[in-house]
C-alpha cells in the first residue's frame, strides 16, 4: 500500500470526487429501522434507528459517505421534531431510540437548539436515547440538551484510529486526545459515550488493519467509553474509490472484522459490536457468508465468542504485526 500519496487530502479534494445527492425532503427523515441490541442492562432489546435528514456535517471525513442523504442549507426550526414523530408512529413499544443525523447532533446548522424542547417531549417515555456528534462539538450544549430529556442520553462519537498518521490523513480535524478530552467531560457529567471504530482505513494493509483497529478498541475504553462499534471501512463515496484506484485502499476482509470482535469481546470491558451492513463487499466465499453474518450478529447480541464458522476459507490474517 502507498505511505506517501502525492495528492493532497483537504475538503476540497474529498468534495471534488463527489457524485450527487440523493433527493430528500427537509420534512421526512430519509430512513428508520427498528433492530435488535444488547443495551448496558444487559438485556436484547428493540431500538429504533432514524436517519434525520438535515443539513451537512461541516467535517469532510475522507471515508464518509453520510453527506449522500444532507440538503446543502439548514433546514426550518420544526423539521427535525416533524420527522422524528413521523417515524415514531412506525415504532410503537419502541424504548431506544438512536437519533443519527449523517454529522452531529450538537452542530447548530443542523439540528436547531430552538427544536431541543420539542424533540425531548416527543422521546419521553422512552428509557435511552443516543445521538452522534464530533468530539470537538462536545460541550455544555449536550447538557442543556440532556436536562430537557427523560431517557438517558448517550453520545456516539468517532474515534476512528488511534494511529496518528493515519487519523490526520483521514481530515477528521481532530487528535486521540480531543476524543478523550470529549470523553472525560461527558463521564464526569454521567453520560455514557460511544466510539466507531474504522477496520483497515486507507494506507493499511490487513495486518495493520486489525492490529490498529486493536488498538484503537484499547484507547477508547481506557478513556472510558461504554461501547465500541467496529465498521469495516467501504468505497462508495469518490474518495474512496479514487484511493482504491491508486492503490491506497482496499476493503477489509470479514475475517478481520470476526479477529477485531473477539478481541473486543474478549476484553471484557465494554460491549463491542461489529457492524453487519453490507457483508457482502468483505467476504470473497459466498459458502459461508451467512454463517459469519450470523455468528458475528450472534455475538453482537450475546457478547460471547461463539465457535468459529468451519469453511476452505479459513486463512485468516495474522494480528502479530509491527506498528504502521
Amino acid at each position: 500500500m502507498s505511505e506517501n500519496p502525492d495528492h493532497l487530502i483537504d475538503d476540497r479534494m474529498i468534495i471534488s470526487l463527489r457524485g450527487n445527492r440523493n433527493q430528500v425532503v427537509p420534512e421526512i427523515p430519509y430512513g428508520w429501522l427498528i433492530e435488535k441490541e444488547l443495551t448496558q442492562s444487559g438485556k436484547i432489546e428493540e431500538t429504533g434507528i432514524i436517519f434525520l435528514t438535515n443539513r451537512e456535517c461541516g467535517y469532510h471525513c475522507l471515508m464518509c459517505d453520510l453527506w449522500k442523504n444532507t440538503t446543502d442549507y439548514t433546514i426550518a426550526v420544526g423539521d427535525i421534531p416533524r420527522q422524528i414523530e413521523l417515524a415514531l408512529e412506525h415504532m410503537p413499544g419502541v424504548k431506544h431510540l438512536k437519533l443519527y443525523n449523517s454529522g452531529s447532533f450538537f452542530d447548530k446548522r443542523a439540528i436547531p437548539e430552538e427544536d431541543y424542547q420539542k424533540i425531548a417531549l416527543l422521546l419521553k417515555g422512552f428509557k435511552t436515547v443516543i445521538v452522534e456528534s464530533h468530539p470537538r462539538l462536545i460541550n455544555k450544549k449536550c447538557l442543556k440538551f440532556r436536562d430537557m430529556l427523560e431517557p438517558e442520553l448517550q453520545i456516539s462519537m468517532g474515534l476512528e484510529t488511534v494511529n496518528p498518521e493515519i487519523l490526520r490523513k483521514l481530515n477528521k480535524q481532530m487528535s486521540i486526545e480531543d476524543f478523550a478530552v470529549a470523553v472525560s467531560f461527558l463521564s464526569k457529567q454521567k453520560i455514557a459515550s460511544r466510539a466507531f471504530i474504522l477496520l483497515r482505513p486507507p494506507w493499511l494493509n490487513e495486518e495493520e488493519g486489525v492490529f490498529w483497529a486493536e488498538r484503537s478498541i484499547d484507547f477508547a475504553f481506557n478513556a472510558g467509553v461504554e461501547c465500541c462499534t467496529v465498521i469495516p471501512v467501504r468505497a462508495g463515496n469518490g474518495a474512496m474509490d479514487f484511493l482504491m484506484k491508486n492503490g491506497e485502499f482496499s476493503p477489509p476482509d470479514i475475517h478481520s472484522l470476526e479477529i477485531v470482535l473477539e478481541y473486543g469481546i474478549g476484553l471484557k470491558k465494554g460491549r463491542v459490536f461489529a457492524d453487519t451492513w453490507d457483508l457482502g463487499l468483505f467476504s470473497k466465499c459466498e459458502k459461508c457468508l451467512d454463517k459469519r453474518t450470523n455468528r458475528l450478529i450472534k455475538m453482537n447480541l450475546t457478547q460471547i465468542i461463539i465457535p468459529h464458522t468451519e469453511c476452505e476459507c479459513n486463512q485468516q490474517p495474522a494480528t502479530n504485526t509491527q506498528q504502521h
